[in-house]
């Protein structure tokens, strides 16, 4: 738009054209009318906003167990909203994405009211495996960036859910690293059914993709972390399978066709991370005064950032900040 505009006031420089011709040619460059795209925009905008709100406004609804409506009527309003959302995003394409996004919500909504009324014991983490095994098919059905991202964030919550119920977040021990790792595999693996090659078969996009790598990233990196200064004889290894795991990871996302200037940037952050978590480690179990070890680890972590930054500005103008092939 900008380098039209300046070409046409080039033009009008050169030839020295009269006001009218100037205004023919801002007609023909639709400069100074809205964008044809725009209205689009605000419709996708105004609906997935509708659909957000809607599927909130029932959630709360069932969280604040109103006594206006008894079980059955409460239960009878939650599927018959599932059915409607899931039948409308099915037969109506234009509204799919909004639809698609209500549904995924009420789900949860269904559910949360299911145990919130019977009162089965299950721990939180149930509720959201649940949800985001029943909303899957959803969101392959909708193939939209917006509900993939919506049903990484339960999946996500889920996982989280159920490590914090194995382990805790700050348990030191051989069994609990192990919950820890198995969640940070299970999110790299989401990374990959998530990532470009295979979005075609998915319809996920870039935002759930680097949701996926930023809880991916800090999964590993927190559990290496845990590893490295943990008392167990295997926290070597698994601090050593999160460094290998985002070395990997990096290396993949710096080839063309993979290249995510986003994603990679949270994982060299990670690599990072990690590298001075060890190098400082490892001056620990050493002997040496504390301002040298912080004088070592700061001018470190200065270069290391710094030739992140310089490797992917360049891969940046190699392939573009999109990184397309």
């Amino acid at each position: 738009m900008i380098s039209t505009r300046l070409a046409i006031l080039e033009l009008t420089h050169r030839h020295r054209l009269d006001a009218a011709t100037l205004g023919a040619l801002w007609r023909i460059a639709r400069l100074g009318q809205p964008s044809p795209e725009l209205d689009t925009l605000l419709r996708r905008a105004v609906g997935m906003l509708a659909a957000l709100l809607a599927g909130l406004g029932l959630i709360f609804l069932v969280a604040a167990n109103l006594d206006a409506l008894g079980r059955r009527e409460k239960f009878i309003l939650l599927q018959l909203c599932v059915g409607a959302a899931c039948l409308g995003a099915a037969f109506l394409p234009r509204l799919r994405t909004s639809l698609a996004l209500l549904g995924l919500l009420v789900i949860g909504a269904l559910f949360a009211y299911f145990g919130q009324t019977y009162q089965t014991g299950a721990d939180p983490w149930q509720l959201f495996a649940v949800w985001a095994v029943l909303a899957l098919p959803l969101a392959l059905g909708a193939r939209t960036d917006l509900v993939w991202s919506a049903w990484v964030i339960v999946a996500m919550t889920g996982l989280t859910a159920w490590d914090a119920a194995q382990s805790g977040w700050w348990r030191f021990a051989g069994p609990n690293l192990g919950a820890h790792m198995l969640v940070a595999l299970l999110a790299s693996a989401l990374a990959v059914l998530m990532s470009q090659p295979l979005a075609r078969f998915s319809g996920a996009g870039k935002v759930a993709f680097n949701l996926v790598v930023l809880f991916a990233t800090t999964s590993l990196g927190g559990a290496g972390m845990l590893a490295l200064f943990a008392s167990s004889s295997g926290g070597a290894l698994y601090y050593l399978l999160s460094l290998g795991l985002l070395g990997v990871a990096a290396a993949l996302l710096t080839r063309r066709r993979l290249f995510d200037v986003t994603a990679l940037s949270v994982i060299a952050l990670g690599l990072i991370i990690l590298l001075i978590a060890g190098l400082v480690r490892a001056m620990t179990m050493g002997r040496g005064g504390e301002i040298g070890m912080l004088l070592v680890a700061g001018l470190t972590t200065v270069g290391l950032m710094a030739l992140a930054v310089r490797g992917i500005l360049a891969l940046m103008r190699e392939y573009g900040s999109g990184g397309k092939p």
